[in-house]
């Protein structure tokens, strides 16, 4: 496995590339797949052997973004962060918990579930739920000043030829009249990616299903005991994990209802729903952790995802332009995934790039590694979540079915299994000699 500028993706092609390339590689989209790629390439040297600009972030937003509050992060996602060295800055803050306990209203019997039982006795790869901004943070810190550009949209993408058979550049246009140029383009802009849409892939689909998530602050402290809470009724489930001795993590997944169009981007009128008529019945525990929200951490949005089928058969690459984390392969929360599966995409995709002769080998190297275990984390996220709410808008006899299927067969046989992706081992990335892989702040 090569380190990166090995082949023609490093200095060996910089005299078949314009001289005037911008950057080696673009990503678009600052949140979590988009810093942790800017951080593997560089761990893996590509990027850094000059001749290009090394690594650029385009960052729409002013400031790194904490979008969702908090979320939890799994086996094979601390495999990933491992790999991108900043690992060890987040387990020495974030305690692991061991336990889920799913609650059914209906009936009161309550499902436990025991995380990392006899897989792995490493503490460090246990589950962890944490501050999403510490997340951004942890992976900003190993960057260079100035890889992150803020305040900068892609408005439009195109691609070059300096000469009949030379490598193709891709080029950007901002918003604000700035053109760059390079050598491969990343796109991790989220669900409704500029970059996504330019490759051709679909449109994410609606699940049906959205989410309220907040995070609750209890300045002397919650006392809640550090497990996965879970209550399950008709058409809904809540949950709530402790991230800190004073921080807890909650959400609300449910059927798609009218009052979301009015409440959504209004902490007030949000709240007010589900105390009150969406989740007034939920245990008065889980209300009173609803009831300390922080304002400026709650959020209400759709559960969208991209159909399994189309991302095993739809071009997620041309040429040297790909996508990573949900701009690849969105889908909804409901096994804690998106961030982790986002986190290993980097990892694979600069193992694969710093391997290559050329950035569209790199790329398309990395789609074909990722394209299956994708569709099975969408699918099997869709199927949990689905399931766990009894049906998405099912009643009657077919209501009483899925939760029979839930309650007897999903949680005791089904899930257990589920659970198993959640220990994928992306594998090391190749540190390059030199003091390249190094951390900026040491």
């Amino acid at each position: 496995m090569a380190g990166g500028g090995d082949g023609a993706f490093g200095a060996a092609t910089a005299a078949a590339v314009k001289a005037d390339v911008d950057a080696e590689v673009v990503i678009v989209g600052g949140g979590i797949a988009g810093l942790a790629t800017a951080v593997a390439l560089r761990r893996a040297g590509v990027g850094t052997s000059g001749g290009g600009g090394g690594v650029l972030v385009l960052e729409r937003h002013a400031e790194l973004r904490a979008m969702g509050a908090a979320l939890t992060i799994f086996p094979n996602g601390w495999f990933a962060l491992r790999a991108l060295g900043v690992a060890h800055k987040l387990t020495s803050r974030y305690e692991a918990y061991e336990t889920s306990k799913a609650t059914n209203l209906e009936t009161g019997a309550t499902q436990v579930f025991r995380f990392a039982g006899t897989k792995n006795k490493d503490e460090d790869v246990r589950v962890r739920a944490l501050d999403r901004k510490a997340l951004l943070e942890a992976l900003a810190e190993e960057l260079p000043p100035g890889t992150i550009r803020f305040s900068s949209k892609l408005v439009s993408i195109d691609t070059e030829r300096a000469a009949a058979g030379a490598p193709e550049t891709v080029v950007m246009r901002l918003d604000d009249g700035a053109v760059i140029r390079a050598k491969a383009l990343i796109g991790c802009d989220g669900v409704h990616s500029v970059v996504a849409r330019w490759l051709g892939l679909p449109d994410p689909a609606s699940s049906g299903r959205s989410a309220v998530r907040g995070l609750s602050v209890f300045p002397g402290g919650h006392g809640v005991k550090r497990e996965l809470r879970q209550f399950l009724s008709q058409g809904l489930r809540a949950g709530m994990v402790p991230i800190s001795d004073t921080d807890i993590y909650w959400f609300l997944v449910n059927d798609t209802v009218p009052a979301e169009k009015d409440a959504a981007g209004d902490p007030a009128k949000t709240l007010h729903e589900v105390t009150g008529d969406l989740a007034g019945h939920m245990p008065s525990e889980y209300l009173d952790v609803v009831r300390h929200t922080d304002h400026g951490n709650l959020s209400w949005a759709p559960l969208l995802y991209r159909n399994p089928i189309s991302i095993l058969t739809s071009a997620a690459a041309r040429g040297p332009v790909t996508v990573a984390g949900d701009a690849f392969h969105p889908m909804t929360p409901d096994m804690a995934q998106g961030g982790c599966s986002a986190l290993e995409d980097a990892v694979v995709l600069a193992r694969s790039l710093a391997a290559a002769a050329t950035p569209a080998d790199g790329v398309a190297a990395y789609v074909d590694a990722r394209r299956w275990r994708a569709a099975w984390l969408v699918a099997g996220a869709y199927l949990s979540g689905w399931v766990q709410q009894g049906g998405t808008n099912v009643r009657g006899v077919r209501g009483w079915m899925v939760k029979a299927f839930r309650d007897w067969v999903f949680y005791p046989f089904v899930f257990p299994r589920l659970a198993d992706t959640m220990w994928f081992d992306c594998g090391e990335l190749v540190a390059p000699c030199g003091d390249e892989g190094k951390s900026h702040a040491e």
